[in-house]
């Protein structure tokens, strides 16, 4: 486990987002772009999500965290971190990747927007339909 307040650096992605996220031994507070977490991602189902990997390896209240969130959505810069979390408790201490792995947190959610076709207005709808 890290000491000495060494840094722990992992990056999580999602659709367009990417999280940077660096943690470090603390007393269990969380920044996004340096606001509070609960300030940031204002859905208390969101913050849940993202502190799952925390509660599952029981450090919670272990790690600081500071995290730069860019691009995407709100949903997808959560998913984004959480990545990055798990990543980083790896980094930290090794002995969580089987806690994280079973739980699916490290996981890389590769669902993307699908691009627009030629000849259509949409990725895949079609122009209405007219028999004459």
């Amino acid at each position: 486990m890290g000491s000495n307040g060494e840094k722990f650096y992992a990056t999580g992605r999602r659709k367009r987002s990417i999280a940077k996220v660096w943690i470090q031994s603390g007393s269990g507070k969380i920044t996004v772009n340096s606001k509070e977490v609960k300030d940031y991602f204002m859905r208390d189902s969101l913050v849940m999500n993202i502190k799952q990997p925390l509660t599952n390896t029981s450090t919670l209240e272990s790690y600081d965290i500071d995290a730069k969130v860019i691009g995407g959505g709100l949903s997808g810069q959560a998913g984004a971190f959480r990545l990055g979390i798990s990543r980083a408790l790896i980094e930290a201490d090794s002995v969580h990747r089987a806690t994280l792995k079973r739980g699916g947190f490290l996981t890389r959610d590769s669902r993307v927007v699908e691009r627009k076709k030629p000849g259509r207005p949409g990725a895949r709808k079609l122009f209405q339909f007219s028999k004459r």
